[in-house]
């Protein structure tokens, strides 16, 4: 059913609640129309479960009778227009015609799925049936449809597919909804110790939910709105007593939790496949968390604290949250058998995961355990037919993982790599590595979404790493990986989490902007400073 604007009367274009026309929000009646209020709306696949939260925040669905046009021909048309224009730049030498007609297509399908004139998956078919018919990949007809759908038959794809079902199951049971409460009502009499509660609920949510969407914002989020009215704390004025502070903790440790797994954010697992393919660097799951641990235990252990001192509470104590907790569980009751029977399954996925990865295949892990929560009746076949945000994905970043490769097919990855090197020759592999890691970082202010950026910056700077002689690859390679997911903080459309925090009212525009920066900075700074020895040395 389409939603419409409580404000202006237009179409909603997505979940989020913020409405592209007057850029105000249907939780708090903001106008966020400024800075990046276009790029709030990230696509779909990151916001589809945030369509909980914003129900429990009271965003308004009653559609008005008029309607008012979300967006402008003209932006719709934009990725077209930036396409046309890069073919009609006369060819670099070096490159066919095809490859960089093929590059156009790659960048209007970028630009498509930031400014999201069609759903982000949607984009991505259209980019590839464009690519397809006009043979640019291969002009005989039958390899060019093999290379469309090669991605559908990529097990990373189907990986990510599949653990968004465990995030289904958590949703269906109550069992993500119990944890996070049985962690507050433990640890919430302190204020500092809620902010440990909302971080651990999220980290013991993260290994099976390939979205901070979904975990942070359609599980953590509805539990922890609840808290600061609880102490007088609400939007605005008294937004700094105790809202602020576990808002902007939870935001944080999503950034960070996401980064921890490889399937705690569903663009890892696709950024996986583009190191790959044109790094021809293999990172398994169980690589991917040891790689990233030191800096998990260092970020995880002092985050909540960072913030207590850095953005403080008001409010030292919270006698009454773990009362309230309490409560709320006994509502739920006593924990159901399939709550049981989904921990288990997710339990044991994830020692396969971490340590069977020579004896089954990781995907086909996630697949046996989705199947064995059909069996069980722990979610049904119609809960996986309606889980638009699973197949959305499956869809989306089929697509892109053939896009990704068709730039290398193409023979426009090479050719820029040698480009590149020739302007690098003789600069520390160290020195270069840091930099095109803080670069890939900080870039992301100009993106809407952070696997926008995976598939249009990643390979370019991948290839550009590569190209420097003595080069670490692989470490250089995680690097890249790893700070994806820590850029969901810097500013209020940087990850699909972040626009619901946002919007709350608990954290006000300066504020976002001046801790984004600061917690960026500080989770650059510890990926850079303890990542680029660790992994030199883990690699050797």
């Amino acid at each position: 059913m389409a939603q419409f604007c409580a404000f202006c009367g237009a179409q909603m274009q997505d979940e989020s609640g913020l409405c592209h026309a007057c850029g105000k929000s249907q939780v708090t009646g903001t106008n966020q129309s400024g800075a990046g209020a276009q790029a709030v709306m990230a696509p779909a696949v990151e916001k589809t479960s945030a369509q909980a939260a914003l129900a429990v925040a009271g965003a308004p669905a009653t559609p008005p009778a008029a309607q008012k046009p979300a967006m402008s021909l003209w932006i719709a048309l934009a990725p077209v227009i930036i396409a046309i224009i890069i073919v009609l730049i006369p060819v670099p030498a070096g490159l066919k015609f095809s490859a960089w007609a093929f590059f156009a297509v790659f960048c209007g399908v970028i630009a498509g799925t930031i400014i999201e004139p069609l759903p982000a998956a949607a984009v991505g078919f259209v980019g590839v049936g464009v690519a397809t018919v006009l043979g640019l990949v291969d002009p005989r007809p039958g390899p060019s449809v093999a290379w469309a759908l090669s991605g559908f038959s990529n097990g990373t794809v189907w990986l990510i597919f599949a653990a968004f079902m465990f995030s289904t199951g958590y949703e269906k049971t109550g069992l993500g909804r119990r944890i996070a409460l049985g962690l507050v009502k433990t640890l919430g009499s302190k204020t500092l110790g809620l902010g440990y509660a909302i971080m651990l609920a999220d980290l013991v949510l993260a290994p099976a939910t390939p979205s901070n969407t979904a975990r942070s914002g359609g599980t953590i989020f509805p539990i922890i709105r609840n808290i600061p009215p609880l102490y007088g704390s609400y939007p605005g004025e008294t937004a700094r007593k105790l809202g602020s502070y576990v808002m902007w903790v939870a935001l944080c440790a999503t950034s960070v939790t996401a980064a921890t797994f490889a399937t705690g954010l569903a663009t890892n697992a696709f950024s996986l496949e583009i190191v790959r393919k044109l790094a021809k660097v293999e990172i398994t799951w169980t690589q991917w968390f040891i790689g990233f641990l030191p800096m998990a235990v260092i970020l995880l252990s002092v985050l909540p604290y960072l913030i207590y001192k850095i953005y403080p509470p008001e409010i030292k104590s919270s006698t009454e949250v773990p009362v309230w907790a309490g409560k709320q569980l006994a509502e739920m009751g006593k924990i159901s058998w399939r709550e049981i029977g989904l921990a288990l399954i997710v339990g044991c996925a994830l020692i396969f995961w971490i340590f069977g990865t020579k004896i089954v295949d990781t995907t086909a892990v996630a697949l046996m355990a989705t199947g064995l929560m059909v069996v069980c009746r722990i979610v049904t076949w119609d809960d996986i037919l309606s889980n638009k945000a699973a197949w959305s994905v499956l869809v989306w970043f089929g697509t892109l993982v053939s896009l990704a490769d068709g730039l290398n097919r193409v023979g426009f990855v090479g050719w820029f790599a040698k480009l590149v090197a020739s302007h690098l020759t003789g600069l520390s592999p160290v020195m270069v590595m840091a930099a095109l890691v803080a670069l890939y970082y900080v870039v992301h202010y100009m993106f809407a979404n952070l696997t926008s950026q995976a598939v249009g910056v990643l390979p370019m700077l991948l290839v550009a790493g590569m190209s420097i002689p003595g080069m670490p690859v692989r470490s250089f390679a995680m690097l890249l990986c790893f700070s994806l997911a820590l850029q969901g903080v810097i500013t209020p459309y940087a990850c699909g989490a972040a626009p619901i925090y946002y919007a709350s009212g608990y954290i006000s525009r300066k504020d976002f902007w001046l801790q984004g920066a600061i917690f960026g900075a500080i989770f650059l700074g510890t990926l850079l400073a303890v990542g680029i020895p660790y992994l030199s040395y883990i690699n050797r």
